[in-house]
């Protein structure tokens, strides 16, 4: 299982795809959060910090994984594609009348991003970060 588990997360030729997979997973997103009563439903298990916070963090883990350079630019890539995702998902949620935009949500967002992105460019082996 680690085999396949570093093929899916480490392999250069899967870059493009994780990067599909991470705005697969935001579309999915916004579309979930659009459902009336949805959100609520969710919120019963888990409240909206913690619910931001994951699926944020698994996105940034999936950008950064899909770009290429060095850690920090990976890192920085990744952590402005989700600061550009959650501001997305929180203008869609402003226009909808039973959900409201919260720019609290959207912090929660970033820093998501920027403690994942920063643990996977320290912690990563440089030559798996480093562009093949």
């Amino acid at each position: 299982m680690p085999a396949f588990l570093s093929l899916l997360l480490l392999d250069p030729r899967l870059r493009s795809a994780r990067i599909k997979a991470a705005l697969l997973l935001y579309a999915g997103v916004l579309v979930a959060g659009s459902i009336p009563g949805a959100r609520a439903e969710v919120g019963e298990f888990a409240p909206g910090v913690v619910l931001h916070g994951f699926t944020y963090a698994f996105l940034a883990l999936l950008w950064f994984l899909g770009s290429t350079g060095s850690g920090p630019v990976r890192a920085a890539k990744a952590v402005l594609a989700i600061a550009l995702m959650g501001a997305g998902d929180e203008l869609v949620q402003s226009f909808l009348p039973y959900r409201n935009g919260d720019v609290r949500d959207w912090m929660v967002d970033v820093t998501a991003a920027v403690l994942t992105s920063t643990l996977l460019a320290v912690l990563l082996p440089q030559d798996s970060v480093r562009q093949r």
